[in-house]
């Protein structure tokens, strides 16, 4: 098997992600993830179809990842990393599937409107 390239997007982020057969190394834009991503929760999304498809420290993964913020880079990340598996197996995509980790998440942030503070905050209304 050769390296396994797939796209994994959420809200304004892009994670362009490589996954070939080594020792479990996650490398996101030339730094190890848990530089990268300062909690632990982070890195334990990137982990998260490892984990469910029982292949942790089975796979070296590389990532370039831009736009949006740190919680959108994971989720991201995740999704092109639960493609890439579902490719080379595609019995994992049984066990990646119930767990929602093969649906884009569509939620973007809503347009500000003209005549409005915001997306749906007003100005205040005054009646006299």
């Amino acid at each position: 098997m050769s390296i396994v390239h797939k796209i994994g997007r959420r809200k304004t982020s892009v994670a362009r992600v490589y996954v070939k057969p080594g020792s479990g190394v996650i490398t996101v834009n030339g730094k190890e993830a848990a530089t990268y991503f300062s909690t632990d929760v982070m890195v334990y999304k990137l982990n998260q179809p490892f984990i469910l498809s029982e292949t942790v420290g089975q796979y070296d993964v590389t990532v370039n990842v831009f736009g949006g913020g740190n919680t959108g880079q994971a989720e991201a990340i995740r999704l092109g990393i639960s493609r890439a598996l579902c490719e080379i197996n595609a019995e994992y995509r049984l066990l990646l599937k119930p767990a929602g980790l093969l649906t884009r998440d569509a939620r973007m942030v809503e347009r500000k409107k003209p005549g409005q503070k915001k997306a749906r905050k007003r100005f205040q209304f005054s009646k006299r």
